[in-house]
């Protein structure tokens, strides 16, 4: 799973590139820099190549800036980029003239888990592992993943240390929290179809009452949806590389991840309005 990218984050990685305080240069320089952001296919972003003179920090800020508005995908490459650059450059190592500092690390940890990852003091970058989480933090991981997928990302369609899609971990995680338990060997309509049930929205299977509240219709619709959109899952895949079936095009993908997305959302909110 790519790097994340947020407005805390952003400004986390600027500080971890910020220009050096003393006569003693700090790698990335901006040639450096410049390499960084055309790999990632940004320079329309960076203030450098639009003729103006800014420092490292402010550089950095500026293309990630522009890159959540208009890029994130690439965004995402250039935060990933960067961060292994620090690492290999000896910035998250104390006694390297490349260290970046305690206190930008500490806060550049902090932005990157709120967006479900692991910085570590070493400045290794890695994906939560969700197996071993329940309850609310179990909720605010998969929050996170929602909100990933919200914006397109492939990758948040599976989730990191288990063998389950972002639907999938939702409904599970919906039962444990309702239950206690679910049902391991539960095909993916049953399941989906139990987490619906549990939190009282309705599926295909339930019939049309007369007068019924207008989120029966769109909730009807979300378990139909569901069902296609893991009619598109490479079974074969899951975890390992692209989720979809090699008949999906991009578009669909995105769409699906969308989709995905929205309704994990409604279920998780489903589940934490009624009693």
């Amino acid at each position: 799973m790519p790097a994340p990218l947020s407005d805390a984050i952003l400004f986390a990685v600027a500080s971890l590139v910020d220009d050096a305080q003393s006569e003693d240069r700090r790698d990335p320089t901006h040639s450096q820099i410049d390499f960084i952001v055309g790999r990632a296919s940004l320079t329309a972003g960076d203030p450098k190549a639009h003729g103006q003179t800014v420092g490292k920090a402010k550089r950095i800020r500026a293309v990630l800036s522009w890159a959540l508005a208009n890029n994130r995908p690439q965004g995402e490459a250039l935060v990933e980029s960067l961060i292994s650059f620090l690492r290999a450059a000896g910035g998250f190592r104390p006694d390297s003239s490349n260290y970046v500092g305690t206190e930008p690390i500490k806060n550049a940890v902090n932005a990157f888990r709120a967006e479900g990852f692991i910085l570590s003091s070493d400045g290794e970058l890695h994906p939560l592992v969700l197996d071993n989480l329940t309850g609310v933090q179990m909720t605010e991981a998969l929050k996170r993943y929602i909100r990933r997928a919200q914006h397109g990302n492939e990758d948040a369609a599976l989730i990191t240390g288990t063998a389950k899609d972002l639907l999938e971990a939702t409904a599970a995680h919906v039962l444990v929290e309702r239950t206690g338990l679910y049902p391991t060997g539960a095909n993916f309509e049953a399941l989906l179809g139990m987490a619906f049930v549990a939190v009282g929205m309705v599926t295909a299977a339930h019939p049309v009452q007369p007068s019924e509240p207008w989120k029966c219709k769109i909730e009807r619709g979300q378990f139909t949806l569901a069902l296609g959109i893991n009619g598109m899952r490479n079974k074969q895949g899951t975890g390992h590389g692209r989720p979809w079936l090699p008949t999906v095009t991009d578009v669909q993908a995105k769409n699906a991840v969308r989709s995905m997305a929205n309704i994990a959302e409604w279920l998780l909110h489903a589940h934490e309005q009624t009693p």
